[in-house]
């Protein structure tokens, strides 16, 4: 596991805004292919939900899963009406009903207030700094408003749940996704798109594009 959040992070380098930064898998499933998808995206902003409900929906449907968005499946009423545990119940039920097997649900689950240094304070070699150096260099924390940065981080989880009808209700795998200082919307979900994709699909639970990757043990 630290192998494959050591290979994400490195990754998340190139965009220096998405990092998988914990993630636990299910011990008792080695490999899990879902057969029909929904695709659920908590967020009360009801332009970014459907770019990422239908981004997720297009890797699925690639890889020869079917995909429903929860925007096509609930509708718009969806973020505004509160269900409780009966019409929850329901909800697996018909779920069952029209062949679904997986859930995958992505929230937001806390915003952090960070403070971080200008680029230009970073990278100064403290091996060789003296005191008068580093007091000189530093002494714009009292003058120079410019010497921070306030950004948000976000800490986001996207889970993996199987609903399969011959099979307990169970979690398969979560991610612990950080998204820092995000600017871009679409950029944002694109990058997380692939990352929980990749992420996936290491873990042998999203059906890959080579179909020879594929085990003959898969549940």
């Amino acid at each position: 596991m630290k192998s494959l959040i050591s290979t994400i992070s490195f990754l998340s380098l190139f965009g220096c805004s998405i990092e998988l930064v914990d993630s636990w898998k299910n011990p008792e499933i080695s490999t899990y292919y879902p057969t029909k998808v929904l695709i659920i995206g908590v967020t009360s902003n009801a332009n970014a939900r459907q770019g990422f409900e239908n981004q997720l929906k297009e890797k699925f449907e690639l890889r020869g899963s079917e995909a429903i968005t929860s925007m096509v499946f609930f509708g718009p009423s969806m973020m505004t009406d509160k269900i409780n545990e009966a019409q929850m119940d329901d909800l697996e039920t018909k779920l069952l009903g029209e062949g679904f097997d997986t859930i995958l649900l992505t929230k937001v689950i806390g915003v952090d207030n960070k403070v971080r240094y200008k680029q230009s304070y970073d990278g100064f070699d403290a091996t060789y700094k003296k005191f008068k150096e580093e007091y000189l260099m530093y002494q714009d924390i009292y003058y120079n408003p410019d010497y921070y940065e306030n950004y948000k981080l976000y800490h986001t989880e996207t889970s993996m749940y199987c609903i399969c009808s011959t099979k307990e209700r169970e979690l398969i795998w979560k991610g612990y996704i950080d998204i820092t200082d995000p600017k871009n919307v679409e950029e944002i979900i694109n990058e997380y798109v692939n990352l929980v994709v990749f992420a996936l699909e290491e873990q042998q639970l999203m059906t890959p594009l080579n179909p020879k990757e594929l085990s003959d043990d898969a549940i």
